[in-house]
């Protein structure tokens, strides 16, 4: 069935690769621009994915917004997670619906959102941060996408404990991540998985060391560039070539798993466990 844009809704209104804009549609006001304004009175209706002309001609595209335009375009006063980051964190870390992530340092919300829109309709989000301003301007975010049934806020410095027990992940946004290790080691279901970003290697390996006092394996370190390409027309001629300028380092992600702390067992007792004439005493 066609989805048509309703009064209320979140669009992503596109001109070109740099012009973009996230609004809310509002009877009877407008979207102002350099390019000219749109009459949201004059969408309202019509399918997602139509074209329309502002006032002074220009020709923009309407699209339904995805994650990564929230995450972007969310209020902020902390540096967000980029997208490439973000996405990363979901897939390594098994993230989806159903899942319970515990994220610590939430800052305005964005990693919180995209962590929240891909648990939905059953699982849930535990936000903890200590910066009680930072926090109102995440719960502002997290309303303003529909997310709240899947966001619990606490206005907790995450090294007096995890109040939650068995969660699926923890996702740091710290500048002490390895602080935290125990903590979470506490929180984690068996085998669960530990996630960090960090801006410096320094960070990272402390936290690697942490991790490996307290028990956790299959440590890995990712470092992702993104580099996009640019679309464009020479006369008839479409031309595509590497932009100038791409998203280098933003930072490092750290992924472990939580091991059992259950004895391993020697070589002695599996010696007297093997059946005796098995296959490897060739009788």
């Amino acid at each position: 069935m066609e989805r048509r844009i309703q009064n209320g809704d979140y669009i992503l209104i596109v001109y070109d690769e740099i012009r973009r804009w996230l609004v809310q549609v509002k009877e009877g006001e407008a979207y102002h621009t350099n390019k000219g304004f749109i009459k949201f009175d004059d969408i309202i209706g019509k399918p997602l994915g139509v074209r329309t002309r502002t006032s002074k001609g220009h020709l923009f595209s309407i699209f339904t917004p995805t994650a990564a335009d929230f995450l972007f375009k969310a209020v902020r006063q902390t540096q967000i997670i980029y997208p490439k980051d973000a996405s990363f964190i979901l897939i390594t870390a098994g993230i989806g619906p159903g899942s319970r992530v515990v994220e610590a340092g939430s800052g305005s919300g964005g990693m919180t959102s995209v962590l929240a829109f891909y648990v939905q309709p059953t699982g849930k989000v535990y936000g903890y941060e200590i910066n009680a301003e930072f926090l109102k301007k995440a719960q502002k975010n997290i309303a303003r996408l529909g997310l709240e049934p899947f966001v619990e806020f606490k206005n907790k410095d995450v090294l007096t404990g995890i109040e939650e027990v068995d969660v699926d992940v923890v996702v740091l946004d710290l500048v002490t991540p390895w602080e935290v290790v125990p903590v979470a080691y506490s929180a984690l279901k068996a085998a669960g998985i530990f996630v960090s970003f960090s801006p410096t290697v320094v960070q990272v390996e402390k936290t690697i060391e942490a991790l490996r006092t307290h028990n956790f394996g299959d440590i890995r370190i990712y470092e992702l560039l993104l580099r996009p390409w640019q679309l464009s027309r020479k006369r008839e001629e479409v031309v595509i070539r590497p932009q100038t300028q791409m998203i280098g380092h933003t930072g490092f992600l750290t992924f472990a798993r939580k091991m059992s702390l259950e004895p391993i067992e020697s070589e002695e007792q599996n010696l007297e466990e093997r059946p005796a004439g098995g296959a490897d005493s060739g009788e």
